[in-house]
């Protein structure tokens, strides 16, 4: 864990401790008194669909560069779960959806982050690679790089919603993704 050296408020210096009625250790400031609180990051994305396909994303960026990925990133001060995933998939795919329901969430504790994602339906083809992604391209089931995606929600997400989809039910789904423990 990162120690926080100075107040962001006022300037002066941090300690960790547990503050008082608290039961966490956290960075206060020894003048001011401010608590500083760390709080899980929520990360937003979709599931964008056309016609049994889905609309996957070969990531530009750090990390996992160069591997598929779903559309998505870290929601934004003043955005719903819904505006975040919208703007983020039209930031990776150069296209706009039509948002669907909450399909899916994951917490991945060991990394403070929540990731929440839509369903969501691609109702042009404008779609293209942007700054974040090298290629933007719908892949049906049997075509999906299973070996080349970018982080472990992403097979996971892609394996539940093709059964869903066979189904033509579409619950919400919550999911842990811990990552071992090395011994």
């Amino acid at each position: 864990k990162k120690k926080m050296k100075y107040c962001s408020e006022c300037g002066s210096e941090t300690e960790k401790k547990i503050p008082e009625g608290d039961n966490r250790e956290r960075d206060c400031c020894k003048e001011c008194y401010l608590i500083h609180y760390s709080n899980p990051k929520i990360i937003v994305g979709t599931i964008p669909v056309k016609d049994e396909s889905i609309l996957l994303c070969k990531r530009a960026i750090e990390p996992r560069y160069g591997k598929w990925t779903l559309p998505g990133g870290f929601l934004e001060n003043g955005e719903t779960v819904s505006e975040g995933a919208f703007r983020e998939t039209l930031e990776e795919t150069n296209t706009e959806v039509e948002m669907g329901d909450l399909y899916a969430i994951y917490n991945v504790p060991q990394i403070n982050q929540v990731y929440m994602l839509h369903l969501a339906k691609v109702v042009a083809d404008d779609y293209s690679a942007t700054s974040e992604s090298l290629e933007v391209q719908f892949f049906q089931e049997k075509e999906i790089p299973w070996d080349e995606l970018a982080f472990p929600f992403v097979p996971m997400t892609l394996k539940n919603f093709f059964i869903d989809l066979k189904k033509d039910h579409y619950p919400l789904t919550t999911h842990t993704i811990e990552r071992r423990k090395e011994s």
